[in-house]
């Protein structure tokens, strides 16, 4: 056999379904040992599973058995085949009637054929009527005959599951099988001419189906209930769980395998228990069972069918109640010779077991009847007659012994007395719940009102004419009621196992009763709800969203399901596509790779981009199965070689078309551009502002006046400002004409010029430093030098300026001097190295 699952064979491996036959890593099959063929065809199914990921393939492969030749497999030349021989077509027709002509030219009846039987898988999807064999006589060549066939199955209830044409000899089968409802068919196969008459012989036809793994183990009880003695060694036989499952016991398919998935609770070893995987008999594996500890073990055991496969197998679980029985391991033993006591009429509860009861031989009591009860003779019991009304003090002298031997290997002794002053007191008592905690075992779902159980207390004031009542405690979802006066417990909404408020599958709740004693007492007890689960929740597909490319054969979308429920509730999973709408089928497909999950691929060569709503049956393994219609939404673009979505890709599948994106790329080229020619623009502008004059009138420079607004009074308006002190002079005439000591505040000093020092001609690092120092002092020096001490006018514009060109300045060295080594001075430099280094500037 070969496989190729397209992404190399590396790490697959072969199993068939027979114990006879297997498939080595290169696809050859082999006999494992001697077998012997009883039929004459043989149909093995042959499945090739990679490990990493969990994919499985399956393909049917028929053998054509042939009796042995006498002469080594070599016909004499001229021999026809003999009787016996089978021959078959690849087309699968049989020739069940054989004709042979002998050396006088008349024909003999040989013997009819025996049809080798025909295999049909059950659960087949079809399509229907799916075409099984071809039956043919050799008279077919001569004269018309018309086939048909009989016995169960075809003109025998169940009708109809088989026809035959009746020209061509083509025999269907019309609907699904199951096997579990038939395993076998036999019938047989009829040629008549087209009068009737008989022209062949009655061939038998054996139909056999194929058994498939479609039926989870079924427990036998869902609870089971055993009992083991405390202190029992490792090894010591519990119980036995038992599940059937209704697949053919001889495959795989029925092959039931026990496993324990949890114990509760986990004292005081996690793993108290094990079971035999293949009887299902659960033994002790620990020690340190102890009543007096844990009375009770609560175990969730697991069958799985596939012999236990996990991942191919169904499951089903169970629950065993384990019961720890009480052995004699503790004696009696008072605390001291002599207890002076006071003791309400309070009766302490106890067992009742032989272990627990002890024998008293009281040397001094006012009563015969009176008889001490105590666990383990720790704390004294006393029995109903004793009531403070009656008996308000004893005196006793008491010796106790167990009733029943110690269990063997207790080296104690086995009695213990004590003298006893005794005064009673009358108290109140606390009604208590007999068992606590209380669990019961129903499906979600129940409807509203539905009586779970009665949750009653007993008032050990047996005397007293008190009554309890009863009340919630905890009830986290609200989900039931109490009748206040019997404590019957009924839904007050439906149980979901699925709830928030469930652990472990367990819902808790609390009650109350109260009695109506002098002073009340009360006491609570906790109901414990095992919800077992139903299929009440249909599966969700994920994921919802996903990217594919456009072209087939370059990746695929995987897909699984999600379940709010449990086993055998949820996996293994069904993914099929809907058939309306025709294009959902036409244009995707859907490849199963294990139960869990599913790939979702194109199934033509190419599909356009654009976002997809895809939609997705998805149904579960309950019973009944539930299913939903999921709508995952599906990024078809254009890949890469790599089978990765371009970024034009990406923008095709969110819905733009080519020609939107040749739009889209003309409006951002032609925006850009226009941002360009207005940066362009701006510094052109910028320049001019630089190089021209400004072309205002100053008559028109409406900064010299001093506009009012809402004015009252005079104010102000009687004064005279000389307002021209605000203009910008237009020559310097009036300042050096201005008697020394009077000028404005906002004019240059006037006065001698400190010398500034003159710039080496061939700079030099230390020559630099002194340079820049002596300038520093210099411009300190200088009182002509901004700023002022004065108020300066910075925004004004007006006329022109005073100031020359900037353009006009250069440098004060007579002729070309390379200054390019500036920039190797380092950052300090960079200023004076982009002043002296850049060359001349517009």
């Amino acid at each position: 056999v070969k496989f190729n699952n397209c992404a190399g064979n590396k790490g697959v491996r072969y199993e068939t379904n027979s114990l006879d036959f297997k498939v080595r890593a290169d696809g050859t099959m082999y006999a494992a040992h001697q077998v012997q063929m009883p039929l004459k065809q043989l149909i093995l199914m042959v499945t090739a599973w990679d490990p990493q990921t969990l994919g499985r393939w399956e393909a049917i492969v028929r053998f054509l058995v042939a009796e042995k030749s006498q002469h080594n497999g070599h016909k004499p030349k001229g021999r026809k085949s003999v009787a016996g021989e089978v021959v078959q077509q690849q087309s699968d027709t049989l020739l069940p009637w054989r004709q042979h002509q002998s050396a006088n030219g008349l024909r003999r009846q040989k013997r009819d054929w025996v049809i080798p039987p025909i295999n049909v898988p059950e659960n087949s999807r079809g399509p229907f009527p799916q075409q099984l064999v071809r039956i043919r006589s050799d008279k077919d060549k001569e004269i018309h005959i018309r086939y048909s066939i009989t016995g169960v199955g075809a003109d025998q209830p169940p009708m109809e599951v088989f026809n035959i044409d009746p020209v061509s000899g083509r025999m269907y089968v019309t609907r699904p099988m199951d096997r579990e409802e038939r395993a076998s068919y036999h019938l047989r196969a009829h040629a008549v001419d087209m009068n009737g008459n008989k022209v062949e012989n009655p061939i038998d036809l054996y139909i056999y189906v194929i058994d498939m793994n479609d039926n989870r183990p079924e427990f036998i009880n869902q609870v089971y209930n055993g009992s083991v003695d405390e202190g029992s060694k490792p090894g010591t036989y519990v119980m036995t769980v038992t599940a059937n499952d209704a697949d053919d016991s001889t495959t795989a398919n029925g092959m039931v395998r026990y496993r324990i998935v949890t114990q509760t609770p986990q004292s005081p070893s996690q793993n108290m228990f094990t079971i035999n995987s293949e009887t299902g008999d659960i033994v002790t594996v620990a020690a340190g069972l102890d009543r007096e500890k844990v009375q009770q073990y609560i175990v969730i055991v697991q069958a799985t069918d596939m012999e236990g496969n996990l991942n191919y197998g169904l499951s089903n679980t169970a629950t065993a109640i384990i019961t720890v029985t009480d052995v004699n391991d503790n004696p009696p033993e008072f605390t001291t010779s002599t207890v002076s006591m006071e003791t309400s009429a309070r009766r302490k509860r106890w067992d009742g077991t032989p272990h627990s009861t002890c024998t008293r031989v009281l040397t001094h009591s006012p009563f015969g009847f009176f008889q001490p009860r105590g666990p383990r003779g720790k704390m004294q019991d006393f029995p109903a007659a004793v009531d403070y009304e009656m008996n308000r003090a004893f005196m006793l002298t008491v010796m106790v012994s167990n009733q029943a031997p110690l269990a063997s290997g207790i080296q104690m002794s086995f009695q213990s007395t004590a003298g006893v002053t005794i005064s009673v007191t009358d108290v109140n008592e606390a009604p208590y719940f007999p068992t606590n905690h209380k669990l019961i075992r129903l499906e979600e779902g129940v409807p509203t009102g539905t009586v779970l159980t009665t949750f009653s207390a007993v008032d050990p004031d047996r005397f007293m004419q008190q009554a309890v009542r009863y009340s919630k405690l905890s009830d986290p979802a609200n989900w039931l009621n109490i009748n206040a006066t019997n404590g019957q417990i009924t839904t007050a909404a439906v149980l979901d196992r699925e709830s928030d408020y469930i652990k472990n599958n367990v819902y808790e709740a609390t009650f109350l009763a109260a009695d109506n004693g002098i002073p009340p007492a009360s006491g609570t007890g906790t109901l414990q709800i095992y919800l077992i689960d139903i299929n009440d929740n249909a599966p969700e597909l994920l994921p919802k969203e996903a990217q594919i490319c456009e072209k087939p054969n370059l990746n695929v979308i995987n897909i699984t399901a999600a379940d709010a429920d449990i086993d055998p509730n949820v996996g293994p999973f069904v993914f099929e596509l809907p058939s309306v709408p025709s294009a959902v089928r036409k244009n995707w497909t859907i490849t199963r790779l294990n139960g869990d999950y599913a790939q979702l691929s194109l199934r033509i060569m190419y599909l356009e981009a654009g976002v997809y709503d895809v939609p997705i049956i998805v149904t579960d393994s309950g019973n009944p199965p539930l299913y939903n219609t999921s709508i995952i939404k599906v990024k078809v673009c254009p890949c890469d070689e790599n089978g990765d979505c371009t970024t034009i890709g990406a923008v095709a599948a969110a819905g733009l078309g080519t020609g939107a994106i040749i739009a889209i790329l003309i409006c951002i080229i032609i925006l850009l551009t226009m941002v360009l020619l207005f940066v362009v623009w701006m510094k052109r502008r910028e320049k001019e502002r630089h190089t021209k004059q400004l072309l205002i009138d100053p008559e028109d420079d409406v900064r010299d006046n001093i506009l009012k607004y809402d004015e009252e009074g005079g104010g102000e308006e009687d004064q005279d400002y000389d307002l021209s002190q605000l203009q910008q002079p237009e020559t310097m005439d009036h300042v050096l004409n201005k008697t020394p000591g009077v000028r404005r505040v906002d004019e240059r000093p006037i006065g001698a010029e400190p010398q500034y020092p003159i710039r080496p001609v061939i700079p030099h690092p230390g020559d630099i430093g002194d340079f820049i120092n002596e300038g520093l002092r210099a411009a300190d020096n200088d009182p002509t030098a901004p700023p002022y001490d004065s108020l300066l006018v910075f925004d004004y514009e007006g006329s022109g300026s005073t100031a020359g060109s900037v353009s006009s300045l250069n440098s004060s060295s007579s002729g070309d001097q390379d200054y390019d080594y500036l920039n190797d001075w380092g950052p300090r430099f960079k200023k004076l190295a982009d002043m002296y280094g850049g060359g001349e500037e517009d």
